[in-house]
């Protein structure tokens, strides 16, 4: 069984005047950040691969969730995820190899919230929340994959762990 964990950057900072792809975490970003990671960590496992968009949010979204993991997996940082729809990103999952069974994709709206809902088993459990939620920065929704990455199909994986930063606020270690 495989397992695949979607997570939305953290907050970003609107002030600089920057581009978008060039925007920084803000404060409120960089302790959402250190919190869901610290979540996963506890709750994901190993993982074997994290593919990032090349988005400076989501780069440092990456350093600060992988801090908290005792062996930091292989990354890699792809501008085809910038902005990708949830076609695209679909596209881009089913050429993972089979040997990467924990992944973890750091992405950003609204193309990583359609695919997440669009890929769930809306039998799960945490559904109605996702569905119902506007996946907010730093919100991770985790799935199990009984299928190859080349057959990940729509409606088929049990959501297995919905989390945001705001449900962590009160998390104790």
């Amino acid at each position: 069984m495989k397992r695949l964990h979607l997570l939305r950057h953290a907050k970003s900072s609107w002030k600089d005047d920057v581009e978008d792809r060039e925007r920084a975490l803000n404060r409120r970003g960089r302790e959402a950040a250190r919190r869901v990671g610290h979540h996963l960590a506890k709750t994901i496992g190993p993982l074997d691969l994290v593919l990032c968009s090349s988005a400076l949010r989501t780069r440092e979204t990456l350093e600060l969730v992988l801090a908290n993991f005792t062996n930091t997996p292989y990354s890699a940082i792809e501008g085809e995820l910038y902005a990708a729809s949830q076609e695209q990103l679909m596209e881009r999952l089913h050429r993972l190899s089979e040997e990467e069974t924990n992944v973890l994709l750091i992405g950003h709206n609204p193309g990583l919230h359609e695919l997440a809902i669009a890929l769930a088993d809306n039998s799960s459990s945490h559904f109605n929340m996702l569905a119902a939620d506007k996946f907010p920065t730093g919100a991770c929704a985790s799935f199990e994959v009984a299928s190859r990455w080349s057959a990940l199909a729509y409606s088929r994986n049990g959501l297995i762990g919905y989390v945001t930063p705001g449900a962590l606020a009160g998390e104790k270690d």
